[in-house]
């Protein structure tokens, strides 16, 4: 079974994001079917293992992160970044996959860790 793991680092501040909401989805076709749902610790690591709930297959997943929320600027409605959503492939049903989001209010970016 594939291994689904992220971890979010408030560059702005230069801290690990805490609190950050997210969302882990199955995508087939135009159809997005929710995996499992979590918030970051004070390390910036989901709460809760992502995808150990449900076998995941070979397949596109898509992370979705509560960007706006966490950084909730007073006066910026609506914020430059709402949601921000990482859409990627598993060819691997047995491998891990660590996705992680380095981001500000106003830029993002990621990479396949390790």
């Amino acid at each position: 079974m594939a291994r689904i793991s992220t971890h979010v680092l408030d560059t702005s501040r230069g801290i690990p994001a805490l609190g950050m909401r997210v969302r882990l989805y199955a995508v087939e076709g135009e159809i997005r079917r929710l995996l499992a749902a979590s918030f970051t610790n004070a390390d910036g690591r989901s709460s809760e293992p992502l995808g150990d709930r449900v076998p995941l297959e070979t397949g596109i997943y898509e992370l979705e992160f509560g960007v706006g929320d966490y950084f909730n600027l007073p006066g910026q409605q609506p914020p430059f970044l709402g949601e921000v959503t990482i859409r990627f492939g598993v060819p691997d049903p047995h491998g891990s996959y660590h996705v992680p989001l380095l981001v500000s209010p106003y830029a993002y970016s990621t990479y396949r860790g390790s």
